[in-house]
């Protein structure tokens, strides 16, 4: 797009993102609906490139979403950097600071039967408290997105947990990167285990939808014979935490394209089922382009893209999600149904879109009422910010103690979780002592033992077997992480 078409946000992001090489462009071409999906790329002077995916209504609001995404990963990556950093463990800093300066490792929710305790050495990084403005020392893994963000040598026990981006937001205020952050952990807390290997089946009767977005594209998939299942994974908060999926009718369609996903969570259920229906497009193009052969890469992507991207090593990938995404890349159509249609697929209820909890029209559009209404429902919950960026540019990583994520990759569970289980009657959680092989014991705060009723467990292995063949859906690997492997192996 030229410099004259390009949206402020974009300017400013390219502006924040600075000094790197930094490109864009549509890959819509990977799928057929014709909506725009943007793919954005960073190159930095230290060599380590990040990439990002945007979508919208548009291919202006396309690439917003791409740099905003992108503007996370690296002005975080680069505030870590250069952020003071402390060893010491979770006691130590208590006897020093006092506990409500000190992050608490368990209520951070830490994998089952992780090796933990309150003497054991971390690595620590500041965070602001958003409501007080004091400073909260955090472990620094979980303000970081990703492993390459701590590129020092990590403490004697290694990292308690694998970062991840939940709780990333960028936004050209402050209140709108806050907001984008605690969306995305309300979303995930409210389906950690109510989607995907564990979805319930709730579909949603779109009934009364009114937003013109939505309408139009899910009139647009309904044109090129796509089925389009938008699911309830949640109403927690008084919010609509919603995730769509669909079937393509067309044979000839990519078969990746069948697992794609949008997920959203918002106060508005419009506002909800429009990100999610977009998120769903995006995903249908954006798995084809990050996880097909090199080839097919090359059809899509401008030239001099593979070149760059094949100039940088690849980083390290988690075993279990490269192996998973590689058997999917080689997978027909019928064999991926044939994963997706018990419980991805699965429709075992119905709800109606106009009985979803929702605010008035308009109501919260300004990012900082948005905001106070999202502090508002978390009101019992402690909220705290890396910040990073800038006017104009800003970026977060917000980390809200007790909210849950990963539980069914990374086996992170706290007494939310455990509960949520528990009163679903699944066999996968419990209180009282291990019962089984593959139980493990999971860290809870005093408070949280106490209204559990006492200790609790998590059968991981139990986990790890009804995720299965479906981890893709989890965990990915990097863009290109697959077709590089492959091709490595064949030399």
């Amino acid at each position: 797009m030229s410099a004259a078409g390009t949206p402020p946000a974009v300017s400013a992001y390219r502006a924040a993102l600075a000094p790197g090489e930094q490109d864009d462009f549509d890959i819509s071409a990977a799928d057929r609906t014709g909506l725009p999906v943007v793919s954005a790329d960073h190159l930095g002077p230290d060599g380590v490139r990040k990439g990002a995916c945007g979508y919208g209504a548009d291919l202006g609001r396309a690439r917003v979403g791409a740099y905003g995404e992108l503007a996370e990963e690296v002005l975080l990556a680069r505030h870590l950097a250069r952020a003071e950093r402390r060893r010491a463990s979770y006691a130590e800093l208590v006897r020093e600071r006092g506990r409500d300066r000190v992050a608490d490792p368990v209520s951070l929710v830490l994998p089952a039967g992780a090796d933990y305790g309150p003497e054991r050495p971390l690595d620590w990084v500041p965070a602001r408290r958003y409501r007080t403005g004091e400073e909260v020392l955090v472990p620094a893994e979980f303000a970081a997105a990703c492993g390459s963000d701590l590129p020092w040598a990590p403490p004697p026990g290694g990292l308690l947990t694998t970062p991840v981006t939940n709780g990333l937001g960028a936004g050209d205020t402050p209140e709108r990167a806050l907001s984008h952050a605690l969306l995305e952990i309300l979303q995930r807390d409210g389906n950690a285990t109510a989607h995907r290997a564990m979805d319930q089946g709730v579909v949603i009767e779109p009934d009364e939808v009114a937003d013109p977005v939505t309408v139009s594209v899910l009139g647009r998939l309904r044109e090129l014979g796509v089925r389009v299942l938008p699911k309830l994974a949640s109403t927690q908060f008084g919010m609509a935490d919603v995730h769509v999926v669909g079937v393509d009718a067309d044979p000839a369609a990519p078969p990746l394209a069948l697992t794609a996903c949008g997920e959203a969570a918002h106060p508005d259920r419009e506002a909800a089922l429009r990100k999610a229906v977009l998120e769903y497009v995006s995903s249908r193009a954006r798995k084809v382009f990050f996880h097909s052969p090199l080839e097919t890469v090359a059809r899509i992507a401008p030239a001099g893209y593979l070149d760059r991207e094949l100039a940088s090593p690849p980083a390290e990938q988690e075993p279990r999600a490269l192996r998973a995404m590689a058997s999917w890349a080689a997978m027909d159509r019928r064999s991926l149904l044939a994963l997706l249609e018990p419980a991805v697929l699965a429709r075992r209820s119905t709800v109606p879109f106009s009985g979803l909890p929702t605010v008035a029209p308009g109501s919260l559009d300004d990012p900082a009422a948005l905001l106070a209404d999202l502090l508002r429902r978390l009101a019992d919950f402690d909220v705290l910010v890396v910040e990073a960026g800038g006017p104009g540019a800003y970026a977060v990583k917000a980390i809200v103690p007790g909210m849950e994520v990963e539980t069914m990759s990374y086996a992170r569970i706290g007494e939310r979780g455990v509960r949520r289980l528990m009163e679903r009657g699944s066999p996968l959680a419990g209180t009282g002592p291990a019962p089984r092989p593959g139980a493990l014991p999971v860290h809870l705060t005093a408070g949280a033992r106490e209204r559990l009723g006492g200790p609790a467990w998590f059968d991981v292995r139990a986990a790890r077997e009804a995720v299965g063949a479906l981890y893709p859906l989890y965990r990915e690997p990097d863009r290109h992480a697959v077709a590089r492997a492959a091709a490595g192996a064949a030399r």
